[in-house]
């Protein structure tokens, strides 16, 4: 019988793994007056958990935001005392959480009570010297502490621990997988050590926060938000961080102040196009940024794509940053992801596994190019799992059926409504393992009719394609769109046959003898790209599915010949 959807992998990184928030790792965890992860021992309830996985996706959105907004990040000495720089810190209010990471120097995330003590301690910081620069007198939530004594200073206590802010190469992770017991085991492995941590999200609604308060110095209602892989459970440590500009609570306020005996509205520049105002406003933020933003650097404004935007580095976080406008069907994407990874915890090990996997073979790139996305990879994983028997996620149809009045929104002519309500989506009752899962996902698209068919997660079911694009995967919201339509058909044969080889390494493998031979095996075995791999196993792999397909070509190519001969003796 098939073990609950990861069995004991699962109860074995219990307490490492919290849906949906992407917790810290077992020995990432915070100071003394951390919250993010507690050892097992500590761990909520079962109730607890579920309570906190039935959170929706604006709540959690929420919460995120004004813990960012109560939050500062201090550059700080190379030689600290931590229970000293906490005292400090506490004479100007409550420490809820704090944490310490590397990044061009030690840098310390620290979260107030309440916002209150952020002003206090924005009147205890002086600003810097100008001797050597001249300073932009922006009063941020940036700081740098210095010892004044630094010689007198006796730095005493335990070393600080430093929260891990990009993942383990794979070469370690290789190791690690090796020693687990099952490939279902080796999954939860990866999505522990891939995951976003509780910390590491901290510091992306942070990074947002503080592009905000340069926003509002214009545009006082907005708010800048994050979105796609830094909110929607399936980001990876070292991602950049998608973030928007949003106006929605300026519409809200203009509809309170039409109360009265006046119809009353503010007097605002008219543009001719919302494109031409948005280009407007990421051209004055940018230049913002550039000219006054500390530690924002390298800014690119890139107003004439399809969707206009600004690059930039946030050094004091560390993150590759990309800020929008109000790209409200992006965010309806980011919450339907969500959705799907608090459903069930075989959803996201698989995803982290099926993209590690595509990333170590070169199936996909962090560049712009001609090879699937990461965004096109995971719509086809939960077109997978839509597909399975009994289904573990439902269809966007399905969801939308469930949906109330509330969850109902038509963006730009386009039907995006699904429920957010997780308690209203009833848990699937399939029961196959990720051992399971994994070699099927192989066998699937190993052998999809790309030719004719489609991707639809709307419907949840194969629809031939409505245009010769090798690869085609509905826009789940702006139908008349593939997301796929940069794929050319060389990376996309690729893929299958990658696919097709790894079905074929799962299903041979002695996993008994891999171990006695000390040999990769399961997922381990995957993750080695073909060219590192010794050439016996490389002859025995020829001789499965990946050898089928050019021995059908050369079969092809003598019955071509053959029939050609026939032609010509005719003659």
């Amino acid at each position: 019988m098939a073990l609950r959807a990861g069995g004991p992998a699962l109860a074995l990184l219990r307490g490492r793994l919290r849906l949906p928030g992407p917790r810290a790792r077992g020995h990432a965890r915070l100071g003394r007056s951390g919250a993010a992860a507690q050892p097992a021992a500590e761990e909520p309830g079962e109730d607890a958990e579920v309570s906190t996985r039935k959170k929706t996706f604006a709540e959690v959105q929420t919460e995120r935001l004004d813990q960012a907004e109560r939050t500062v990040l201090i550059k700080c000495p190379s030689r600290l005392n931590e229970k000293k720089l906490l005292q400090y810190l506490s004479s100007h209010g409550n420490v809820k959480s704090h944490f310490f990471f590397e990044n061009r120097g030690i840098s310390a995330l620290i979260e107030f009570s309440d916002k209150s003590s952020i002003a206090s301690l924005q009147d205890a910081v002086g600003i810097p010297s100008a001797s050597e620069h001249h300073v932009v007198p922006f009063k941020s939530r940036l700081f740098t502490f210095t010892l004044k004594n630094p010689v007198s200073q006796n730095v005493e206590g335990t070393p600080l621990h430093l929260s891990p802010q990009c993942h383990i190469p794979v070469k370690d992770l290789i190791e690690k997988l090796c020693l687990a017991d099952s490939i279902s085991s080796q999954m939860y492995i990866l999505l522990n050590e891939y995951q976003l941590t509780e910390e590491n999200i901290k510091l992306r609604f942070l990074a947002c926060s503080l592009v905000r308060d340069f926003a509002r110095a214009y545009f006082p209602d907005s708010t800048v938000k994050p979105f796609g892989s830094s909110v929607n459970t399936f980001g990876k440590l070292g991602s950049d961080v998608d973030m928007f500009l949003d106006f929605r609570d300026t519409g809200k306020h203009a509809a309170k102040m039409k109360k009265g005996p006046f119809e009353m509205e503010y007097q605002m520049k008219r543009l001719p196009s919302e494109r031409l105002a948005t280009q407007r406003i990421l051209s004055v933020i940018g230049d913002c940024l550039d000219n006054f933003g500390p530690g924002c650097v390298n800014v690119q404004k890139i107003l004439n794509a399809r969707c206009p935007l600004v690059k930039f580095a946030h050094q004091p976080t560390g993150f590759q940053c990309d800020l929008s406008v109000s790209n409200s069907i992006a965010i309806r994407s980011s919450e339907l992801l969500y959705i799907y990874g608090c459903l069930d915890s075989r959803v996201r090990a698989l995803v982290f596994t099926i993209r590690c996997w595509a990333r170590v073979h070169g199936l996909t790139n962090s560049a712009p190019g001609t090879w699937i996305t990461n965004f096109s990879l995971t719509m086809m994983v939960m077109f997978f799992l839509q597909r399975r028997s009994p289904p573990i996620i439902p269809t966007l149809d399905q969801l939308k059926e469930l949906a109330d009045e509330k969850d109902k929104h038509i963006i730009g002519g386009y039907d995006c409504s699904f429920v957010s309500d997780l308690r209203k989506i009833k848990p699937t009752k399939n029961t196959e393992t990720l051992d399971v899962l994994l070699g099927e996902f192989f066998e699937y698209f190993g052998n999809f009719d790309f030719r004719k068919n489609s991707i639809n997660l709307r419907k949840g079911k194969e629809v031939n394609k409505p245009e010769s694009s090798p690869l085609y995967i509905w826009n789940p919201f702006e139908q008349d769109l593939n997301i796929s339509k940069n794929v050319n058909q060389p990376q996309l044969e690729k893929f299958v046959a990658m696919a097709r080889e790894s079905a074929w390494i799962l299903q041979k493998e002695d996993k008994t003898q891999q171990i006695i031979d000390k040999e990769p095996w399961g997922l381990a075995a995957l993750l080695i790209p073909l060219g590192k791999s010794n050439s016996s196993k490389m002859k025995n792999r020829m001789k499965g599915i990946g050898s089928e397909t050019i021995r059908s070509l050369l079969d092809s190519l003598k019955l071509n010949n053959a029939n050609s001969q026939q032609k010509a003796v005719g003659k």
